[in-house]
């Protein structure tokens, strides 16, 4: 039997809490149907024996004292302001920590919960996805950190997390497959009717600028950026506009922004082509003339590296006028 501690945080999504008990009985379920015996045994743990969750109330079948050992701490998504929603939750990390370290449990974590568990420093040095809309404020706070915000579940240890909300059933998926098998796997996917191999969530991504920062003059850059992106940028010609070397420039934006001038250059163009793309009739060369690319080739190799998909791929997918 396979142990499963469910956090029932201070703040969680109570969704997410629902559907991972609910995934787990499913899987027992379909064992038992298929002549085998029931494999999790799941249980919802607190640091008190009543959470309130916005209009809910959860009663957890036990405090987090009472857990001597667990194979599995799944960390439910969490609302709010990140840093604020980990600070309520912080006496978990300390039991997180001695669970995996000294008696074996793995830990996965849902979306923003994967703030909660880079606070207990088990990720240091390893690779976490989260919400792609909290990227760069995890990047601010957990530097050693490897996010790869693009893929919608990691991996690594005994570790494991997911990207932006609905992405914890693809993680879900994933461990009933480690534990029950493909087969129950499929069986489970067609049952939630969930995708079972979904790897990226780069298509979801909507870049909005990142400018929770305090340099103004890189917000300034960023702004002529946002305005001018249909225009030949260069990184020597907008660090001459806002007079200041090349080498100062490159070094404060990358500071600031966590992206490199070219990379935020491209995120911009790209986000522009993804809004044409959406709703407009433009062919693809029309819009990427417009968002200022002359190449075709480069044109698409940048758009797949930010979105996962050609530009083609993308509109068959996103616009209504295609269906």
């Amino acid at each position: 039997m396979i142990d499963i501690s469910i956090l029932v945080l201070k703040n969680a999504v109570p969704a997410s809490v629902a559907d991972a008990a609910y995934v787990f009985s499913i899987v027992n379920d379909l064992l038992e149907r298929s002549g085998r015996e029931p494999l999790f045994r799941v249980r919802l743990v607190g640091l008190s024996r009543e959470v309130r969750l916005n209009q809910f109330t959860i009663k957890p079948d036990v405090t987090m004292e009472e857990v001597e050992r667990t194979d599995l701490i799944i960390i439910p998504s969490m609302t709010g302001d990140a840093l604020a929603a980990t600070y309520i939750n912080k006496d978990f990390a300390p039991w997180i920590v001695d669970m995996y370290k000294d008696r074996g449990a793995e830990v996965a974590s849902f979306c923003v919960g994967a703030f909660l568990l880079a606070f207990t420093g088990l990720l240091s040095g390893h690779q976490c996805t989260t919400h792609w809309a909290y990227a760069n404020e995890f990047r601010y706070y957990y530097p050693d950190i490897d996010l790869v915000d693009e893929k919608v579940i990691t991996h690594h240890q005994g570790l494991y997390s997911s990207g932006g909300n609905n992405a914890y059933w693809n993680l879900l998926l994933f461990l009933v497959e480690k534990y029950a098998g493909r087969e129950i796997a499929i069986h489970t996917a067609k049952f939630f009717v969930v995708d079972l191999d979904r790897t990226i969530q780069s298509p979801f991504i909507i870049f909005a600028g990142q400018k929770n920062h305090r340099d103004e003059a890189i917000k300034k850059a960023q702004e002529y950026i946002e305005q001018n992106y249909a225009e030949s940028l260069s990184v020597d010609k907008i660090a001459d506009t806002f007079n200041v070397s090349r080498r100062t420039f490159e070094r404060r934006f990358k500071k600031a922004t966590r992206n490199t001038v070219v990379e935020y250059i491209q995120r911009v163009k790209i986000e522009a082509t993804k809004k044409q793309l959406e709703i407009g009739r433009k062919s693809i060369h029309d819009v990427m003339y417009e968002v200022g690319y002359a190449d075709i080739k480069t044109f698409r190799e940048v758009f797949r590296k930010v979105t996962g998909m050609t530009p083609n791929e993308y509109r068959n997918k996103y616009n209504a006028l295609q269906a």
